[in-house]
């Protein structure tokens, strides 16, 4: 089962990381990118408490960065609150 939110959260991250001008915010965004991709590609998929980390990181990530990086975070982030809301408990 593919989470389509899950998966172009990912896309949008490895984008976001490819224009990053830090070579930090590269590798996070890289790493948050690939943790999505095999979120999407789980049977389950994360958990609140983990979707709230990843927003954390990749707000702080935005924050730093600013501009078209700070952009395709805000829509991946806005692609997990959109599965998000699908996530049973809190």
């Amino acid at each position: 089962m593919v989470h389509e939110n899950l998966q172009r959260a990912g896309e949008l991250l490895e984008a976001a990381a490819d224009a990053a001008t830090h070579e930090d915010a590269t590798e996070r965004l890289s790493k948050q990118a690939a943790e999505f991709a095999s979120h999407a590609e789980s049977e389950r998929g994360p958990d609140h408490g983990r979707l709230a980390r990843h927003e954390r990181i990749l707000t702080e990530i935005a924050e730093a960065e600013g501009g078209t990086v700070a952009s395709k975070i805000d829509e991946a982030i806005d692609a997990v609150r959109a599965y998000r809301s699908t996530v049973d408990g809190v």
